[in-house]
């Protein structure tokens, strides 16, 4: 694997990208049928479908790769592997290769950031696009992929064409879960959405009764014994940071400010069995920043720096903090303890150990830094003792592997877990940043099972699915075939990622690159 640093990464390099990412809006809105197809030389044999269509799916048997091209005129998360798809899909009977567990049954769905009109400024910043494949007991019935409607989407507008982000204005492009019998997606700032698992059609806004009145941040929590769900959402204006609780039956129970000294960009936080964990980290909101985004997107022609589009910005001066408070408890409870400035997307998981609570996150040096760190990113391992008055850190490197999107058997949300899969990070040679293949860690060895796909296909973050035996299980991920111009769900035997995938769905769309996904079962989607 190439040597990679966090300015190549995928989920930094947009920070560095050059004056791209509003030029040309104009222009490509005359020639955008060719632009927005299903992908970057996608096969013929690859057809795009509207919603409403219905077909058997039907594979290609091309060994040609296709070129991964970025050129200069157009931000990378408009070509490649990141370029978005226009159609909505619908397929039916699906080829497989391989077997199918039989214990599969349910639907699979991942989110992601998928630009319905002109370019997003921005990866993080295109409308939300779910794609799904539905198992049933050794077979793969069904394909479909929708746009979330929100007011950006239904308007074809860009982040900031409907109005200041927040409430229904949000582009809920981050994730996919289920909890207390709805199926939600969410992004960054605003409420999430509640999708319907038959089509992946969107039903709309979901606020909990109107509880919720404050944002739902991508990454919630689910305590697996007692089925409560614990979110946050961060804010550009006061309250910064909010934490949110929710019953097992979907109640939301308890809303409660956590004191912040600012606005900052939180994308994750952990739980244990008994304890919250936040980090506070120097992303850090700029309203001149925003103020520029929002003039660029009024007057698209006129360009623009694309560090602009995105209003945030590394300062070291706010500090780096991590926090821990009662689960369920009080927010004036928290405790907090200065660490190193650093940033995380992403967590894997929190647990205790006797008086420590123990993080282990994918760590980045920095991040939309004008001088990025050119340390590499790694995983590392936080211990926060919590006997003293004080709370004491400390932090170990547990892999120098670049991987970053971290999948967890969520049985194990809160508690000592015994493995992870991580999406692998590379460069390519045109210095953009690609997701490659999986590897399992195991959290107590540091031993890596890793699948290694070659160049023919370029996978997305992994889901585990439990088998219900032990903690033996699948791990879903769909792949790019640059053989074909089109996407497969992979299927792999947890812990064996290095036997490569049990069975393979060959889907008659491409998926992009995006975000994070969801298994649901079929017992729990009436």
């Amino acid at each position: 694997m190439a040597q990679n640093h966090a300015a190549q990464h995928p989920l930094a390099s947009h920070a560095l990208v050059e004056r791209r990412a509003f030029i040309r809006r104009a222009a490509l809105v005359a020639g955008g049928a060719s632009m927005f197809g299903i992908g970057a030389g996608c096969s013929n044999d690859v057809v795009a479908r509207s919603a409403t269509s219905s077909l058997t799916a039907t594979s290609t048997t091309s060994t040609t790769l296709t070129p991964e091209v970025y050129g200069s005129t157009l931000p990378y998360w408009m070509q490649g592997n990141y370029a978005p798809v226009a159609a909505e899909t619908v397929a039916v009977d699906l080829e497989v290769s391989g077997r199918l567990p039989a214990g599969l049954a349910g639907l699979y769905a991942r989110n992601g950031s998928n630009p319905a009109g002109d370019p997003s400024p921005h990866w993080f910043l295109g409308d939300g696009m779910v794609h799904g494949v539905r198992l049933d007991r050794g077979r793969a019935t069904w394909y479909g992929n929708r746009y979330v409607q929100t007011p950006q989407y239904t308007k074809r507008t860009d982040f900031m064409g409907s109005g200041a982000p927040g409430g229904a204005v949000n582009q809920s492009n981050v994730s996919i879960f289920a909890h207390g019998g709805k199926l939600l997606t969410s992004g960054e700032v605003g409420l999430p959405y509640e999708l319907s698992p038959n089509d992946l059609s969107t039903i709309g806004v979901h606020d909990y009764d109107g509880a919720l009145r404050t944002a739902m941040t991508a990454h919630p929590k689910i305590d697996p014994d007692t089925g409560q769900m614990h979110f946050f959402g961060y804010g550009f204006v006061p309250p910064y940071l909010s934490y949110h609780v929710v019953d097992a039956d979907g109640t939301l129970i308890s809303s409660q400010e956590v004191a912040v000294p600012g606005p900052t960009m939180i994308h994750d936080f952990a739980i244990t069995d008994r304890d919250v964990v936040f980090w506070d980290l120097p992303v850090v909101f700029d309203m001149d920043l925003a103020l520029a985004a929002l003039s660029a997107s009024k007057s698209p022609t006129a360009g623009g720096d694309s560090k602009s589009a995105f209003p945030f910005r590394w300062d070291t001066s706010y500090g780096a903090r991590i926090g821990i408070m009662p689960l369920g408890g009080s927010t004036t409870d928290i405790r907090w303890v200065e660490i190193e400035p650093c940033y995380v997307f992403h967590g894997v998981n929190a647990y205790r150990d006797g008086d420590d609570v123990v993080v282990e996150v994918c760590r980045l040096p920095s991040m939309f830094s004008a001088e990025p760190d050119r340390r590499p990113e790694a995983i590392h391992r936080w211990r926060i003792n919590t006997a003293g008055e004080q709370l004491t850190f400390s932090d170990e490197r547990i892999s120098e592997q670049q991987m970053d999107l971290p999948a967890l058997d969520r049985r194990e949300t809160g508690r000592a877990h015994r493995n992870a899969w991580y999406l692998d990070v590379e460069t390519n040679e045109n210095g953009v940043g690609e997701f490659a293949g999986l590897t399992r860690l195991e959290s107590a060895t540091g031993a890596m099972d890793r699948y290694v796909p070659g160049e023919r296909y370029r996978l997305n973050e992994g889901t585990f699915v439990a088998d219900g035996n032990g903690d033996d299980g699948w791990l879903l991920s769909f792949a790019i075939d640059r053989a074909r111009g089109a996407s497969d769900l992979m299927v792999f035997e947890s812990h064996n990622m290095a036997g490569g995938p049990v069975a393979t769905v060959h889907l008659p769309a491409l998926v992009p690159y995006g975000f994070h996904g969801w298994w649901l079962p079929d017992e729990l989607s009436a």
